[in-house]
């Protein structure tokens, strides 16, 4: 495998990030099939190592939030990124449509409920991030379902505004927790999409995939664009970036993906606990016992 500089693909908030001159396919990082699957296997070998030293450290969580447009490939990536992983502190979920319990409490709360324990990682497919991409698309949304006082929605440049902050702040909030938040955005092109919905058609295999609701969606192409350049120019920041992966080569990015979380792992300061001298002679004693039984 050729070397990944994941810097390359991090938005930090500095500057102006715009979308259209964000690349979706780059030159690929692995020669050839195997190439790619020696190089995915070693890079999930040092996943499920780090996090099992996470896990006996039991000081740091970790986040992980992939965002994307309909068949940019997130269950695909989050099966080949942390397969291997100990699921003892490992765990996934995947928020959709709101369900009418969740409609009663704020628009963080049904996130915040599965954020993640000291020493695991928690993924999130989809995330809060819906609160300002597929309800700022379709901002009836609030008006119709999410029963806010009507003065909050008298102006809603000032509401999304506010969730921005709102979710800034408790990013900041998990990260001096010792959680730290790690952002992917899986930038599909609208061609590649078009191919992949096709195929969920075409294939029979694949036809539980599809759903007629993604070609609607997919109307709302220009709009879904928009909303993700925002909310990435809103809530990058230099402790909590965002990393813009280029989606349409799936091999690549899975990579891509990998290697960042094996980064923001590295960077923990943490080790396994150690014995002291009496510990470890108490321990010593009890072999002569455990040989004996």
């Amino acid at each position: 495998m050729k070397k990944i500089d994941v810097d390359d693909f991090v938005f930090d908030g500095k500057g102006k990030f715009s979308i259209s001159d964000t690349k979706t396919k780059i030159k690929d990082f692995y020669e050839d099939k195997e190439d790619y699957e020696t190089a995915l296997a070693d890079l999930n070998k040092q996943m499920d190592e780090l996090q099992s030293m996470m896990y006996a450290h039991n000081r740091y969580g970790l986040l992980v939030i992939f965002q994307a447009m309909d068949a940019a490939g997130k269950d695909g990536t989050l099966k080949a990124v942390f397969s291997g992983v100990n699921p003892q502190g490992l765990n996934v979920y995947s928020f959709k449509r709101p369900s009418d319990l969740e409609l009663e409490h704020d628009f963080l709360w049904r996130t915040v409920l599965q954020l993640p324990h000291r020493g695991s990682i928690t993924v999130f497919n989809r995330s809060y991030y819906e609160e300002v991409l597929v309800v700022k698309v379709h901002p009836e949304i609030v008006t119709n379902s999410q029963r806010l006082p009507l003065e909050l929605t008298d102006d809603m440049e000032k509401l999304w505004k506010n969730r921005y902050e709102d979710i800034t702040n408790l990013e900041t909030y998990l990260h001096r927790n010792g959680i730290r938040v790690v952002k992917f955005f899986l930038n599909v092109s609208k061609e590649e999409q078009a191919e992949r919905l096709i195929e969920r058609i075409q294939d029979p295999t694949k036809n539980w995939k599809f759903d007629e609701q993604d070609v609607k969606e997919r109307g709302f192409w220009n709009d879904y664009q928009q909303a993700y350049e925002d909310l990435i120019n809103e809530t990058s920041t230099h402790k909590c970036p965002w990393h813009i992966i280029p989606a349409d080569d799936k091999k690549n990015m899975r990579l891509i993906v990998a290697k960042t979380i094996v980064n923001e792992l590295k960077k923990l300061n943490m080790s396994y606990p150690e014995s002291d001298a009496e510990r470890h002679k108490e321990l010593k004693s009890l072999i002569q016992i455990i040989e004996s039984q």
